[in-house]
C-alpha cells in the first residue's frame, strides 16, 4: 500500500471554538491507483491534502491520527525528513495557479528550484529539465516560456506549470486539489487528459479532490464522499455512481447536471444548507437536511462500516 490515513483528525482552535475541519478520516491509496475525494466547497477536503504534507495554516494542526506513506508516519518526521518527502515522493498541484506561482520569478526559475532540490541537478542541468518538463506538460515553444512570468500566461497554461512543478520531483503520489476550477471546459478536459498521460507516464497514484462529479467519474478508480469533515461513503466509481447508499450522496448525484435531462426538467437540489462548523449538529451533521432522519440519528454521528466488498457507508438507515 503506498498510503494509509488512520483516523486522521485536523483542528483549527479559534476564539469563537475548535473548528473540526477534518474529523476522523481514513483511507488507502493503492501504487498508481486514482481516489477521488469529493464534495461540497468547504467540507474540509484541502485540509485533507495540507495535513499529508505538514502544511496546514495556523491555527490549524493535527491533534489525532496516522498517515503512513510506504509504511513511514509522515507525522513522525522531523521537518528535514518532511521536506524531502514533499516535492520528491508526494506533489501537490494547488487549488489557485495564479496565488501558488511567485510573481517575481520565471516560470522556468521556479520549475528548476524543485528540480535542484530534490534531484540535485546542476544549473544548467536544471534549465534544460525546465524546458523538457514544460513540454511535457503540452505547453509550445517551452524554451520561450520557461523565460516567461506566471502573469504572461494564461489561466490553462499556469496550472501546466504548477503541474510540471508538482512532478519535477517524480513523485509517486500526485494530490490534484481542484486542478479544473475556473478554467473553461475545454481546458478543464485538456487538463484532465494531461494527468491521465502523466500518471501513465510517471507510474503515479493520484488524489483528485474536487466537487466536480463529472471530473470524478471520468477520472477515479474510487471515490470518497466528504461531508463537514468526515468521511460519509467509499466505493468504487461504477459501484457508487451506479448505486448510492447514502443519502447525501444521492442528492449529490440527483444535483448535477447531465446529459438528457428533458427541457423544462428541474435538477433537484439537497434542501438547506451546509452547516457551520463551529454549530455542527448533534449526531449525523447531515441529519437536518435528511429525509430519511430519525431520533437515533441526532444522538450520535454512525460509524463508517462496511456494507459490502470494498464500499463503505456511515448511515443508520443502510444496511
Amino acid at each position: 500500500m503506498l498510503l494509509e490515513v488512520k483516523n486522521l483528525k485536523s483542528y483549527f482552535f479559534l476564539d469563537e471554538g475548535i473548528l473540526k475541519a477534518v474529523d476522523d478520516v481514513s483511507f488507502a491509496i493503492s501504487e498508481q491507483e486514482t481516489v477521488a475525494l469529493v464534495g461540497e466547497s468547504g467540507c474540509g477536503k484541502t485540509i485533507v491534502a495540507l495535513s499529508l504534507l505538514d502544511l496546514i495554516p495556523s491555527p490549524g494542526r493535527i491533534v489525532e491520527g496516522q498517515m503512513l506513506f510506504r509504511g513511514e508516519d509522515l507525522r513522525a518526521m522531523n521537518a528535514e525528513r518532511m521536506r524531502q518527502i514533499r516535492g520528491r515522493h508526494i506533489g501537490l498541484v494547488f487549488q489557485e495557479p495564479g496565488v501558488a506561482l511567485n510573481p517575481v520569478y520565471t516560470v522556468g526559475h521556479q520549475i528548476a528550484a524543485v528540480l535542484r532540490l530534490h534531484r540535485a541537478l546542476t544549473r544548467r542541468e536544471a534549465q534544460a529539465e525546465s524546458v523538457r518538463l514544460l513540454g511535457d506538460v503540452g505547453i509550445g515553444d517551452p524554451e520561450q516560456r520557461a523565460k516567461a512570468y506566471p502573469f504572461e500566461l494564461s489561466g490553462g497554461m499556469q496550472q501546466r506549470v504548477l503541474i510540471a512543478t508538482a512532478i519535477a520531483g517524480r513523485p509517486e503520489l500526485l494530490i490534484a486539489d481542484e486542478p479544473t476550477t475556473a478554467l473553461d471546459p475545454t481546458v478543464q478536459a485538456e487538463i484532465l487528459d494531461l494527468l491521465r498521460y502523466l500518471q501513465t507516464e510517471y507510474s503515479m497514484a493520484l488524489l483528485l479532490i474536487t466537487h466536480d462529479l463529472g471530473v470524478v467519474a471520468e477520472m477515479a478508480d474510487r471515490v470518497m464522499v466528504m461531508y463537514t469533515g468526515k468521511i460519509l461513503e467509499a466505493a468504487d466509481i461504477d459501484t457508487l455512481f451506479r448505486d448510492p447508499r447514502h443519502p447525501y450522496t444521492q442528492g449529490l448525484l440527483e444535483s448535477a447536471p447531465r446529459l438528457g435531462v428533458g427541457r423544462g426538467e428541474v435538477l433537484r437540489g439537497i434542501p438547506g444548507t451546509v452547516p457551520d462548523f463551529l454549530e455542527l449538529p448533534s449526531g449525523c451533521t447531515f441529519h437536518p437536511r435528511c429525509n430519511l432522519a430519525e431520533d437515533e440519528c441526532t444522538r450520535a454521528f454512525p460509524p463508517l462500516e462496511e456494507i459490502a466488498p470494498g464500499r463503505q457507508c456511515a448511515c443508520y438507515k443502510v444496511t
